[in-house]
């Protein structure tokens, strides 16, 4: 296990909120109920807490589930063009190659975000940091042959997926 450079269990809620609460894109309450849960020694490491956090969204509504998929943007989309994702999102796309896609290449994501969103509703989520633009557009056709409740629950993995690398937001913080 990977202890964090921080420690969670040392933390007010505020201050947890304040460093965790962007893990899940646009998401704070997935920190605050973790928070409000309770912390331990334990929370101090890196999967712990992660195991943690991913609890809670599972315990979350669905509708709580879906409002956290659709605050995801879309890969290589309009919002990445305007510079509008969040510094982890940015981060994450820019680790596979997304700002390098030729003309043709984006032209693509574009279609295929569409033609996710109109088949699915949300966006197609995929932790893409170990990944690169040709596996996620292989993944975008392959994944739109499931069915919705496949896709919302792969969405939600990889979401999970995408949360656990949340130890690199402790390194700055001093506990």
């Amino acid at each position: 296990m990977t202890d964090l450079k921080c420690k969670p269990s040392k933390m007010s809620r505020e201050e947890f909120v304040g460093v965790f609460g962007g893990v899940y894109e646009h998401s704070p309450w997935v920190a605050e109920r973790v928070w409000d849960a309770g912390l331990n020694e334990d929370h101090n490491r890196v999967e712990k807490l992660a195991e943690a956090m991913a609890k809670v969204v599972a315990s979350a509504t669905y509708e709580e589930q879906l409002k956290l998929i659709k605050a995801h943007p879309d890969l290589a989309g309009k919002a990445a063009v305007r510079g509008e994702l969040t510094a982890e999102s940015t981060s994450e796309q820019a680790a596979a190659g997304l700002g390098q896609c030729t003309e043709e290449e984006f032209a693509r994501f574009q279609e295929y975000n569409a033609a996710y969103k109109s088949k699915f509703g949300f966006p197609f989520i995929k932790a893409v940091r170990n990944s690169n633009r040709f596996e996620i557009l292989k993944g975008f056709k392959e994944r739109l042959t499931n069915d919705v409740n496949s896709e919302f629950s792969t969405a939600l993995a990889e979401i999970d997926k995408i949360a656990a690398s949340v130890y690199r937001i402790c390194k700055t913080v001093a506990h």
